[in-house]
């Protein structure tokens, strides 16, 4: 069975409304600059994104071509500061692997 294409692009017109806001930004932490060596970048996204969205931003915005994404979600967890009780937000991040010949300048 052959590989289906990950990044299939529709008309322009649909891309730009539908690209918007799915890319936060890249996540800079120590671990994902040991990942940017291997060629696994690591953003935040929107909690409503899909691979598939986010393989179609990455595309569109740094002019890369994904080979694979991986996504992962953050749960809440209980936070106690100063007497008050709440919540830390969610979040969704994920990790785009790119061919060996493709970089991404995040700095």
């Amino acid at each position: 069975m052959a590989k289906k294409q990950l990044v299939a692009l529709p008309d322009a017109a649909k891309l730009e409304k539908e690209l918007q806001g799915i890319v936060i930004g890249p996540r800079i932490t120590e671990k994902a600059a040991y990942s940017s060596e291997k060629n696994a970048y690591v953003f935040n996204v929107a909690m409503h994104a899909n691979k598939i969205q986010i393989a179609r931003a990455i595309k569109t915005l740094y002019k890369v071509n994904p080979i694979k994404v991986t996504v992962s979600i953050g749960k809440p967890v209980a936070t106690f500061i100063r007497g008050t009780r709440g919540m830390s937000k969610a979040y969704k991040k994920a990790t785009i692997f790119l061919p060996k010949d493709q970089k991404i300048e995040l700095a």
